[in-house]
C-alpha cells in the first residue's frame, strides 16, 4: 500500500471503532456515505478492523463487529470508545513541524502538508491559545542577521530548479572551523528531523550533506551545477551520521544546562540519570574537538572516557585557573 493511502486510510481506521459504537444497527451504505467511501472500501476496513487480534490468538480478539444483513454493530472496541483527539500543546508542535515542513521546498509534497495543516487548524478551533504565535523565519541561516534561513532555503531552491552551482560559508563542528565551499546542490532532504543540503562538494570531492543551520551565507553562481555521474545520493533510511571505523567513542556526563549537547551532535546512546543529568556516547573524529567541546562547557559535562583525553581535559582546565588566578 503507497504512504498516501496509508496516511489516508489509519486515520479512518481510528475513527471507525467510536463512530459504529455510537450508531450501532448503521447499514454499511449509510457509514460509507458518512466517510465519504465506497460501501467496498468500507467492507475492507471493518474487515481489516476485525483482523486486529492478540499473539497466538485469532481474529476479534480486539475488535469484534457484528453483521447483520446490511448493517454492523461493535461488540468488542479495545477501549476505542472515543475518537482519537490530540491536546493544545500536541495539536500546536504538529503545527509547528507541519508549518517548517512546508517551508523546506523538495522535501515533500508541500500541497499535501499545507492541506494537514488546515485539517488541523480547523480541528483545533477555539482550543488553540489565544495570543499564541511562532514565527518560523525567526531562526537565522547561520549567524547572517540580514538573512534568515527561509531566503537561504529560497536561494537553495533556485539553484536546484536552475541546476546551478552554489557558494556556502559551513561551519563544520568536528574541526570547529568555518570554510568556503564551492558546491552543485543535488536536493533538500531531512533526516534526524534536521533539514540538510546534499551536493557535490568540489573543495572534498565526494557527496556531502550540510546541515542548513550550519551554513552561515548562500551565493547562487552564474554556473551550472554538475555533479559527476557517479555522486550517488546518501542513504538516510539510518539517519544521517554514521559512524565509519576511524571514529571513536567518547562517554561524557552532561549537566541539565548542556543537554543540547545530546541533540546537535551524533549520539549513540543517552542514558538518563538523576538530577536532570545524562550520560552520552558521542562519536568523535579529532580528540582536539572533543577536548575543545568539554571546556567549552564548563561545568556543564565532564569527560569520563577515554581516560587519556579526560586527563588532557583536566590539565588544560588547571592551566586555565592557574593563569587567570595570575593575572588576578
Amino acid at each position: 500500500m503507497s504512504a498516501s493511502r496509508v496516511t489516508e486510510r489509519l486515520p479512518r481506521l481510528l475513527s471507525l471503532v467510536p463512530y459504529l459504537i455510537a450508531r450501532p444497527g448503521i447499514r454499511v451504505e449509510e457509514a460509507a456515505a458518512d466517510f465519504g467511501i465506497s460501501e467496498r472500501q468500507l467492507r475492507r476496513d471493518l474487515e481489516l478492523l476485525w483482523m486486529c487480534g492478540l499473539p497466538g490468538y485469532g481474529p476479534g480478539d480486539l475488535v469484534d463487529l457484528s453483521f447483520s444483513g446490511d448493517t454492523v454493530s461493535v461488540t468488542e472496541d479495545a477501549g476505542m470508545r472515543r475518537p482519537l483527539r490530540l491536546t493544545t500543546a500536541e495539536a500546536t508542535a504538529l503545527l509547528v513541524a507541519l508549518r517548517s515542513l512546508a517551508e523546506t521546498p523538495g522535501v515533500a509534497d508541500t500541497a499535501a502538508v499545507r492541506r494537514a495543516t488546515a485539517k488541523i487548524e480547523h480541528a483545533v478551533g477555539d482550543a488553540t491559545p489565544v495570543g499564541l504565535a511562532v514565527d518560523l523565519g525567526a531562526h537565522e541561516l547561520g549567524g547572517d542577521p540580514g538573512r534568515g534561513e527561509a531566503a537561504g532555503i529560497t536561494i537553495i531552491r533556485e539553484a536546484l530548479t536552475a541546476g546551478r552551482a552554489l557558494r556556502i560559508r559551513y561551519y563544520t563542528a568536528g574541526r570547529d572551523a568555518v570554510s568556503q565551499r564551492t558546491v552543485d546542490p543535488m536536493r533538500l532532504l531531512i533526516a534526524d528531523g534536521r533539514s540538510y543540503l546534499e551536493a557535490w562538494c568540489r573543495r572534498a570531492e565526494a557527496v556531502r550533506l550540510f546541515r542548513l543551520d550550519r551554513v552561515d551565507d548562500v551565493v547562487l553562481l552564474d554556473e551550472p551545477a554538475a555533479p559527476p555521474p557517479d555522486a550517488v545520493p546518501t542513504d538516510v533510511s539510518e539517519g544521517a551520521f554514521r559512524a565509519r571505523a576511524e571514529h571513536r567513542s567518547a562517554v561524557l556526563e552532561l549537566a541539565p544546562e548542556a543537554r543540547w549537547v545530546a541533540e546537535y551532535y551524533p549520539v549513540e546512546q543517552v542514558v538518563e540519570l538523576t538530577g536532570g543529568r545524562a550520560r552520552v556516547l558521542l562519536r568523535y573524529a579529532d580528540p582536539d574537538w572533543l577536548v575543545r567541546l568539554v571546556l567549552g562547557l564548563g561545568g556543564g559535562a565532564r569527560l569520563l572516557e577515554p581516560p587519556e583525553l579526560a586527563e588532557v581535559v583536566g590539565e588544560r582546565a588547571r592551566a586555565a585557573l592557574a593563569g587567570g588566578g595570575g593575572a588576578g
